[in-house]
């Protein structure tokens, strides 16, 4: 067994704060990042899990996203996945690692908010692959107001709802005709869906609907063996955090392993639920929140 394969302490795996402070405008970039986050680079071994599956990603460019863009590849998938027209440097690296790994990589420039955009890029990934075995919501938006509900103006509002939300319903309705039976679908929810932080309660209410969103399509989908499920994270070190939040010093320290997770410790949920291991979980939520306690 190699020293990589042995047991590990989860609470000093990965670098644990104070981190030192830094702030970005939004979205953020990884490489300014300190420390620099994992998304399983040197430590992601795929084992044939999800071969020769045809898999969408949002928001693949950095962070989650990209920890799952890589997971897939090195299980076997091809990746399509979303990034916005300013992050085509990030959106790169993630090309780089899903073809380092023998998949197809497919960079799509998409602005979820806008329904039309969406269309496109549901036909694009028919006209790519052909069908789409597995869609994951994952882009997300968010913007801390410490001010609480009087500091969130209706744009910010509009583009949190539009984001997290319209996006998401959109890509599984227009997707839904070109998902097989066996398919899954997997949304991105959080902790902050059962414990809302008020700096962020507009982010915050959008998890929540996430949550019955992801289990009300569930039960509607199971009958044509396509399954729906969600993944909550607690605190993830992304290039959102530094781009979104004030103070990143002590981020992550709240959790009971006292740390941040890094993006490479969620990608094995959206493995896992993705898999045909999972063939019987539909409508449930993997919380990945470093013991946080949720209902």
């Amino acid at each position: 067994m190699s020293e990589a394969d042995q047991p590990q302490d989860p609470t000093d795996r990965f670098p644990q704060p104070e981190f030192p402070q830094q702030d970005q405008k939004h979205p953020g970039r990884t490489a300014p990042m300190d420390p620099p986050p994992d998304h399983g680079e040197d430590s992601y071994k795929g084992s044939g899990l999800l071969s020769d599956r045809r898999t969408v990603v949002t928001g693949g460019d950095s962070g989650i996203g990209r920890a799952v863009a890589l997971a897939y590849a090195r299980e076997g998938a091809d990746v399509l996945f979303t990034h916005l027209s300013s992050e085509e440097d990030e959106a790169g690296d993630t090309c780089r690692l899903v073809e380092d790994a023998g998949r197809r990589a497919v960079a799509v420039p998409c602005d979820i908010r806008d329904e039309e955009q969406c269309r496109a890029l549901v036909e694009r990934a028919v006209s790519e692959f052909g069908q789409i075995d597995i869609l994951v919501n994952n882009a997300a938006y968010q913007m801390s107001q410490p001010d609480g509900i009087t500091a969130i103006s209706t744009e910010q509002f509009d583009r949190v709802v539009r984001t997290n939300l319209y996006g998401m319903f959109w890509l599984c309705k227009m997707a839904l005709p070109h998902i097989p039976a066996g398919g899954s679908i997997i949304n991105t929810t959080s902790v902050q869906a059962y414990k809302p932080s008020p700096h962020l309660l507009d982010y915050a209410m959008t998890k929540g609907a996430i949550v019955t969103f992801t289990q009300g399509l569930a039960q509607m989908l199971a009958p044509g063996g396509i399954r729906v499920n969600a993944v909550a994270p607690g605190p993830v070190w992304t290039p959102l955090i530094p781009a979104t939040l004030p103070d990143t010093k002590e981020f992550g320290k709240q959790s009971p392993l006292g740390r941040a997770a890094q993006p490479a410790e969620m990608a094995p949920c959206y493995v896992f639920l993705a898999s045909p291991s999972a063939s019987y979980i539909t409508g449930e939520v993997m919380n990945a929140t470093g013991g946080i306690p949720l209902p």
